[in-house]
This record gives C-alpha cells, sequence and structure tokens, in this order.
C-alpha cells in the first residue's frame, strides 16, 4: 500500500503535469494529445501514428488537416519530431512529464512474406528448429501491435501455420515436435479469428484433430488453453464438421475436463462454445456428453458466474436437453428448475430465449422419436410444479408482454397451457420478484 507521502508526490506530480502547456506542433492534429509515435502522411502533415491509421480505417482517403486526397496510404515515421518530443518530455520530467518510448517500427508486407516462406520451406522438410525460430518471429510480431497483427492476418499468415501444423501433426511424438505444434498454436491465437481455409485445412486433418486432443490433455495451461481456441475456431468458422470433430476420440472429454476444472475463464467459454456447436449436431453426442457429467456442472457456474459464461452454459445446456439423458440428469438435480427461471431475465435476450426452451424441453411431454420418453411422467411433473412455484408463470407472461422471438413466443405460450393445469394445487414462492414471500394463485 502506497504511502500518504508518496500519494502525495504523485498527486503534485500529476496537478503539474496538467498545467504544463504542450507545445502546439508536438500535437496531433486529430487527437490533440502529444504525439507518441508521430508519423507524416502523404501531404507532409504529421499525425500520431494510432490516430492517422483509426481514421483511414474509418475508410477516408483525404488529408485530415489539409482536405486534400492522400497519394497513398503510406505513413512515414516522423523521427525527427519523435527526438524533439522524448527531448522536451525529459527537460518537463520534474513536472511529472513521462519520456515517451521509441516506438518499434511496424513490419511491412515484404518482412512477412519473408519469414512465410522460411517456415513453409521448413516445415516441408521436417526442419523442426528453423521452423520454431521462423513462427516465433511471427508471435512476437503479433505481440507488438494491433497493426503487426493487421499485416500478418491480411498476408495469410493463418494459412501458412494451419498447414504447418498439419505437416508437423503427421510426424512422430518427440519433444521437439510437440514443442512447434504448440508454438504454432500460440501463433495462430494471436490472429484469432482464423479464417475459412486455414480452419478448413486443419479440420480436414484427422491426425491434426487428434494432436489438438493431445495438448489439450497433455500440454501446459498456457498451450491448453490456445488449442481450446483453435476448435472453437474450427467449429465457428465452419471450417471443420462438427461432427467430425465430436467423433475425434478424447474430444470430448477433454473439453468437458476444461468446463469441470477450468484453467482459466477463456479456455472453459471456448469449450463450451465447441461443446455447443458439438451437441447440437447430434443427439448421440449429446448423450456422451451428458454421461460425462456435465448438465449438474452448467447448473453450477448458472448460480454465481458472470453473465458471458452464464449464456454459454445456458446454450449448451439447452442443446443437452434435446436428448433423453439430458433431460433425466436436469429433472434430477434440485436446482435445476429455479436457477432457469431466476436467469430468465437476468442475463441477455439469447439467454432470455434459451432459458424458456430448456424449460419447455422439461416440462414437455416428449413423446417417440429419438428423444423418446425422457421425462417419463414423475420427473415432468416435477418440473412443471417447480416452475409454478418459483413463479415462472407470471414470468412467461410478463415475457409476452415485453416482446420475444416466434419460436420463444409459441414455446413461453406453450409452456403457459402446461403450467395453468397445475395452477392451484401449492402455492407460489416467487424470489426474484416477492422476496420469499408466499403468495397464492388467484
Amino acid at each position: 500500500m502506497a504511502s500518504p507521502r508518496r500519494s502525495r508526490e504523485s498527486n503534485l506530480k500529476t496537478n503539474l503535469a496538467l498545467d504544463v502547456a504542450i507545445p502546439t506542433h508536438f500535437r496531433c492534429p486529430i487527437s490533440l494529445d502529444l504525439m507518441r509515435d508521430p508519423v507524416t502522411a502523404s501531404t507532409g502533415i504529421s499525425y500520431d501514428r494510432q490516430s492517422i491509421e483509426t481514421w483511414q480505417e474509418l475508410g477516408n482517403t483525404s488529408c485530415p488537416v489539409t482536405g486534400q486526397q492522400l497519394q497513398h496510404q503510406d505513413l512515414i515515421p516522423n523521427h525527427s519530431i519523435r527526438k524533439m518530443i522524448q527531448d522536451w518530455c525529459v527537460a518537463h520530467r520534474p513536472y511529472g512529464i513521462e519520456r515517451i518510448p521509441t516506438p518499434t517500427a511496424p513490419v511491412n508486407r515484404a518482412e512477412v512474406m519473408g519469414v512465410l516462406s522460411e517456415i513453409a520451406t521448413a516445415s516441408r522438410r521436417g526442419d523442426v528448429a528453423a521452423c520454431t525460430r521462423s513462427v516465433a518471429k511471427v508471435t512476437n510480431w503479433a505481440k507488438e501491435s494491433e497493426r503487426n497483427r493487421r499485416r500478418l492476418a491480411s498476408d495469410g499468415t493463418s494459412r501458412v501455420l494451419a498447414a504447418t501444423f498439419v505437416a508437423f501433426a503427421r510426424a512422430s511424438s518427440d519433444v521437439a515436435v510437440v514443442r512447434i505444434l504448440e508454438e504454432v498454436l500460440a501463433a495462430m491465437a494471436m490472429l484469432l479469428p482464423l479464417d475459412g481455409e486455414a480452419a478448413a485445412c486443419i479440420g480436414s486433418s484427422p491426425e491434426s484433430l487428434n494432436r489438438l486432443v493431445s495438448v489439450l490433455r497433455c500440454g501446459d495451461v498456457t498451450a491448453r488453453l490456445h488449442a481450446a481456441l483453435t476448435v472453437k475456431e474450427l467449429l465457428a468458422s465452419g471450417g471443420a464438421r462438427a461432427d467430425a470433430i465430436a467423433a475425434t476420440k478424447g474430444m470430448g472429454e477433454a473439453l468437458v475436463k476444461l468446463v469441470k476444472r477450468p484453467i482459466s475463464s477463456r479456455a472453459m467459454k471456448a469449450s463450451l462454445v465447441s461443446i455447443f456447436y458439438m451437441v447440437n449436431s447430434d443427439e448421440k453426442t449429446a448423450t456422451r456428453i451428458v454421461d460425462l457429467g456435465l448438465v449438474p456442472v452448467l447448473v453450477e457456474i448458472l448460480v454465481d458466474h458472470e453473465k458471458s459464461l452464464c449464456e454459454k452454459a445456458l446454450a449448451v445446456l439447452d442443446g443437452l436437453l434435446s436428448c433423453q439423458r439430458g433431460r433425466e440428469n436436469a429433472c434430477g438435480h434440485a436446482l435445476t428448475v429455479p436457477v432457469l427461471a431466476k436467469k430468465m431475465f437476468r442475463v441477455s435476450d439469447m439467454a432470455t430465449e434459451f432459458v424458456v426452451s430448456a424449460l419447455w424441453k422439461l416440462c414437455k411431454d416428449h413423446k417417440g422419436g429419438g428423444g423418446g420418453g425422457g421425462d417419463r411422467g414423475g420427473g415432468r411433473e416435477r418440473c412443471l410444479l417447480e416452475a409454478l412455484q418459483v413463479g415462472t408463470f407470471h414470468k412467461l407472461l410478463l415475457l409476452l408482454q415485453v416482446g420475444c422471438g416466434e419460436a420463444t413466443k409459441e414455446r413461453a405460450t406453450d409452456l403457459l397451457k402446461l403450467l395453468n393445469g397445475y395452477r392451484g394445487r401449492h402455492q407460489c414462492i416467487d424470489t426474484m420478484d416477492f422476496m420469499g414471500l408466499e403468495r397464492p394463485f388467484e
């Protein structure tokens, strides 16, 4: 904890810095702030790099100051004014002005294409050492700036990295090969989202999918995160068929483990998204995921996690309830219905749709079809009674009043009809709206 004296000194420096007048020619004409990385456009006007690049990204082709059309989009570093700004900062250090660091020059297309050529050549030869060095360059460039990441993405870096991953996935499993595979995953994770070609390259390779499972199971924390992000990208981009990924031995188990024993919030979310795609592609996959014990874990996530995670957990839970085993597991958990009812209006519009769908699947009498009679009388009736007890009836009425999608509206209406048949059998305790007070339906 900072001492009172240090706090006073810091506040004094801040106040002094605010009183220092920044020379006009050191300010960016766009942001009016001190330029940290001054660059000169084709019109001869200098700007801070971040400001002028943002201007260009918005589709502007003219100079913000002169209004003249820019002859080209290239920006030339203005070393002279940057040095002057740094000297001015040093001179005003007693007033709390910090010296701006010397910016790293952004990578250019020629450099990127040269390194990508090195990676492609090394992967064809099976030269692990050379490939590792070149991939490390890509990762370092990507870490330096958003501009570098855009350059790498536009030059097709993810496609070259994907081809490299596939090439080494077919090699032996010695330590060096495992290392280069993890390095490639790390580099690709810096360039998300993957383009369709890169995703299809990995997704169509059984050896690559098996390697991803291996990293998910045995890699270090960082490597497992990168593998989880890659699997999610393969599914989200359509670069790989969900049923093919689901059929990969150990994939479901590895992803479920990252949800049950999370290594990070980001890895957990990526795993949930992947599982969502998998369970919605095939009912057998959903049943297999249920048998891995995911349903109670999802219910527990809904109890006390942040909104983004809850939304993904609801999506997966709704998918698992499409199979008989999923409904049986959910009905057997005491918190399922109360938590779903509580989350109806507390997360997002999309989450509300998942909640209504999940409750409908639990309370609906599923007859025939692949799902069978998953509710089997007692479980279905218990869910209906619990739904009434926690105020679902009135929340559904409110939902229809405020509006929702057609599919959700149909299911909410169907649920109301089902619940109406059980009204009057007990008292309702609406924990969200009535603070635990009991009140009978009228």
